[in-house]
């Protein structure tokens, strides 16, 4: 597949896991789970496109991010701005996970809106649906590096469409192309030695 532009979504994908990520964006390939439904569910209400004030706070959902310099997209949860200061706020499904990637994907949101606003952006948000609870992401120097080295790498990936091999780990277990790509089966095939 061919991409002008690199959906945000992906850099979810990739830093979750290189090998899903390559299935999904190169190879084109998704299969629903329970999770992938209710993370659908949750962003088709979200992904309604709307505007509104609540107190302080101007809110405007659905709105399309671009960055021409990391030729980067997409379209936002929701938007925020108080005392003039715009900060992405995603959505998510579940609870805080143990992993980065939902905090890469508010950074990148935030580098497309520093281009587009001229601001500086130094807060996100995550909003985890099964909590009702935010989650601060702060956006410092040290997720900027992270969020640009993935930008980076999976540019290179969508570039030379090179499959990573599936490594076996916990995160596997919820994942729904777990059956496609079988990585504990890679695993055994990777140590196999045969008996001399």
């Amino acid at each position: 597949m061919n991409y002008d532009y690199i959906p945000i979504a992906a850099l979810n994908q990739y830093a979750y896991c290189s090998h899903r990520c390559w299935r999904m964006f190169c190879a084109g390939e998704f299969i629903d789970n329970q999770y992938t439904i209710e993370g659908t569910t949750l962003h088709d209400r979200v992904h309604t496109t709307s505007e509104n004030q609540r107190e302080e706070t101007w809110q405007i959902r659905a709105i399309w991010l671009k960055s021409e310099q990391y030729k980067l997209i997409c379209k936002s949860d929701l938007i925020e701005s108080a005392d003039g200061q715009f900060y992405p706020v995603e959505y998510k499904r579940g609870r805080k996970g143990e992993w980065d990637n939902d905090e890469l994907q508010v950074c990148a949101q935030a580098l497309c809106l520093e281009e587009m606003t001229g601001q500086n952006i130094t807060t996100g948000y995550i909003y985890y649906a099964h909590s009702h609870q935010r989650q601060l992401v702060e956006i410092n120097q040290e997720l900027r590096k992270s969020a640009i080295a993935t930008i980076q790498a999976v540019t290179n990936l969508l570039t030379t469409g090179i499959m990573p091999i599936p490594n076996y780990s916990k995160r596997c277990q919820g994942c729904s192309l777990n059956l496609q790509c079988l990585p504990k089966a890679i695993d055994r095939v990777r140590t196999y030695q045969e008996a001399s």
